[in-house]
């Protein structure tokens, strides 16, 4: 759970974008959008398949565009 505590004197935008800040570090808003919907296994399978792909595709391209 994210959590910041108030400094002496801090204003509260600075204490909102600190909190948004650990929010997003702890991937808390990334795994409520994750949750939100049941995903069937062979859903996520078929999405990391797909990522799983991507990260080839992309790591292949690399490799061409260092080779010439």
């Amino acid at each position: 759970m994210a959590e910041v505590k108030a400094l002496e004197g801090e204003d509260f935008e600075k204490l909102l974008k600190r909190f948004k800040k650990e929010v997003e570090k702890a991937g808390i808003l990334s795994e409520l959008k994750k949750r939100e919907f049941y995903e069937k296994p062979s859903e996520k399978k078929k999405r990391r398949l797909k990522a799983a792909r991507r990260r080839a595709m992309k790591r292949a391209r690399k490799e061409r565009s260092m080779q010439g």
